[in-house]
């Protein structure tokens, strides 16, 4: 198999620059949009919603690979990172490690890339594993690094990087492409080509034992950040992971060839799902934020417990809707006694209501996120 690295020519990857324009020209407005909504928050406000976003991302580009983490553990070591008031809950290793890593991408968006901060992020990343013989370093392993799937006795291999010996080489070489072509580098590339072709050369390259899809999606925000000058805080991981295969899948065709307009469009496509994402999320939040300064102090214990449960839940809500019986699961009230608590809600302006008898069902009453849509 001839693997993009073997081919003539590499890495200088072709393709079409005229079908991404338009995309380019939609990230801009997109980006403005997002920049807009995030001032509408109070400083203390915007604390907070870093925390969630990064926490979020956090968490799903450790699932896009394998790996689940507790949010909530993830968000109080983001808070710690931040120089915010955190509870004592504990902390593992790898959810230290990854907030780390998300606050360091965070503050340092801005300067150029070097071998030191990648190895610090691999480092942060690989915190508390014994698994792996180097940290903190790009493999030495004389072994072949290979993406394989299936048994043991009879693996697919989806692909195979460069040997460990060419590592450094191919790295330097990645490391003057990715400043060159920064917004104030010598050949400058739109915000959608860069971080389109600096994600697929870093997982072509797969420079570090493990770790690398997560370093890479933190490359490919970097870059975007550089290109709008401020980090983006978009959803790319969180958008990744709702459509994991079709991931994999454009990576694999695309590390088979240096004609990648396919995977361009691909990932230009996600980076402005997630931008959209973001932007329903930071509605979401401000929405919360109203709700609950509306409705301070107005609720009994078990309809507090029962509203942050389906804040919990997201935009997207209880599946269907919150019925009667997910309100007696979560506050073990009687069903008389939800039945009250529902209908002071609704009597309230919190919750709106549809439908009727086993059918009715509950939502959140936030018009700001309406007035979004």
């Amino acid at each position: 198999m001839k693997w993009n690295w073997t081919q003539e020519g590499w890495p200088r990857f072709v393709y079409d620059h005229a079908l991404l324009e338009p995309l380019e020209s939609r990230f801009l407005l997109s980006s403005g949009e997002v920049i807009g909504a995030v001032r509408h928050v109070s400083d203390e406000e915007r604390n907070l919603l870093r925390i969630e976003l990064l926490s979020d991302e956090a968490v799903k580009t450790s699932e896009i690979e394998g790996e689940m983490l507790d949010r909530a553990s993830v968000q109080s070591s983001l808070r710690r990172q931040f120089g915010l008031d955190a509870d004592n809950r504990p902390v593992r290793p790898q959810e230290r490690g990854i907030a780390e890593m998300m606050v360091d991408v965070y503050d340092t968006w801005s300067t150029p890339l070097n071998h030191e901060t990648l190895f610090r992020w691999h480092g942060m990343l690989m915190m508390g594993n014994r698994h792996i013989g180097t940290i903190g370093g790009y493999r030495t392993h004389d072994d072949a690094m290979q993406i394989v799937s299936g048994r043991l006795d009879n693996p697919t291999i989806h692909y195979e990087a460069p040997p460990s010996r060419q590592v450094p080489a191919e790295m330097a070489a990645y490391m003057e492409w990715f400043n060159r072509s920064a917004p104030k580098g010598e050949v400058p590339l739109p915000a959608l080509k860069r971080a389109g072709i600096g994600h697929l050369y870093f997982e072509s390259i797969h420079p570090f034992e493990d770790g690398n899809g997560r370093i890479g999606r933190a490359l490919a925000e970097k870059s975007l950040a550089q290109n709008i000058g401020q980090p983006s805080l978009i959803a790319l991981a969180y958008t990744i992971e709702h459509s994991r295969k079709t991931y994999y899948a454009q990576l694999e065709q695309h590390q088979r060839t240096l004609d990648i307009t396919e995977w361009l469009v691909y990932f230009a496509e996600t980076i402005l799902e997630a931008q959209q994402t973001t932007l329903k999320r930071v509605a979401f939040y401000i929405a919360k934020a109203r709700f609950y300064d509306r409705f301070r102090r107005r609720f009994n214990e078990r309809q507090e417990k029962a509203i942050a449960r389906m804040f919990r839940e997201g935009s997207g809500g209880f599946k269907g809707g919150l019925s009667a019986e997910n309100y007696i699961s979560i506050t073990r009230a009687s069903r008389a006694t939800a039945t009250r608590d529902l209908h002071d809600l609704v009597e309230k302006g919190a919750l709106t209501r549809t439908g009727e008898r086993r059918h009715t069902r509950y939502a959140l009453n936030l018009p700001e996120t309406r007035e979004m849509e």
